[in-house]
């Protein structure tokens, strides 16, 4: 009967493509050693330290063009708390109108500033604003209006502020008088929140 051809042909069509025990070998070799070894292989060389890795330390060298105190005051501002109180004098003088224009308005306000802002001594461009009043030029220093950011709660207070504004304004063509504290009003000087109606210098 395993002399018949029809069987051998029927028996091979039936059999694998391993056929000895050295292929078998060399098929589990391939199938299962050569991975692991692989594996094996790119775990060494991650955790080696032969290669730069994100996690390199240094304490007085800077690492990726970050120096330590910058990172140390990167974390100090991430953990500091959210809210905090800052006391100030009430009877500290009044910082000027051009104090407070150069430390906080120049920059838009001044040469060359910023385009669609008016400029330091620009009477065409403060021509229309100085027409809505000094109060609604504080509002909109103070609050903020389009493209400018509030002004107020910040390094100066709301009348330093109105300050500042005056400078800019009557560079411009404007005449409202120098605001000043209230308690300093009693005594003849104009309000910090009432609209001037004297003219006065620069």
């Amino acid at each position: 009967m395993s002399d018949d051809p029809h069987y051998q042909a029927t028996e091979e069509a039936h059999t694998g493509p391993i056929k000895n025990p050295k292929q078998l070998l060399l098929a589990v070799f391939f199938s299962f050693i050569a991975p692991i070894l692989i594996i094996v292989g790119l775990v060494s060389f991650v955790v080696s330290g032969t290669h730069p890795s994100g996690s390199a330390q240094g304490d007085s060298m800077s690492l990726y063009g970050v120096s330590k105190d910058t990172r140390d005051r990167d974390i100090a501002d991430r953990l500091k708390k959210v809210g905090s109180i800052e006391i100030r004098d009430a009877n500290r003088p009044l910082a000027t109108g051009e104090a407070v224009f150069k430390a906080q308005c120049v920059a838009c306000h001044g040469a060359p500033g910023i385009p669609g802002a008016p400029h330091y001594g620009d009477a065409a461009a403060w021509g229309p604003r100085i027409g809505q009043g000094y109060a609604t030029l504080v509002e909109h220093a103070l609050k903020g209006k389009g493209a400018m950011p509030a002004q107020g709660g910040g390094d100066f207070d709301d009348i330093e502020i109105g300050r500042a504004v005056v400078y800019m304004a009557n560079a411009g063509g404007a005449t409202f008088p120098v605001p000043d504290r209230p308690a300093a009003a009693a005594e003849g000087a104009a309000p910090a929140d009432a609209a001037p109606a004297v003219a006065s210098g620069k």
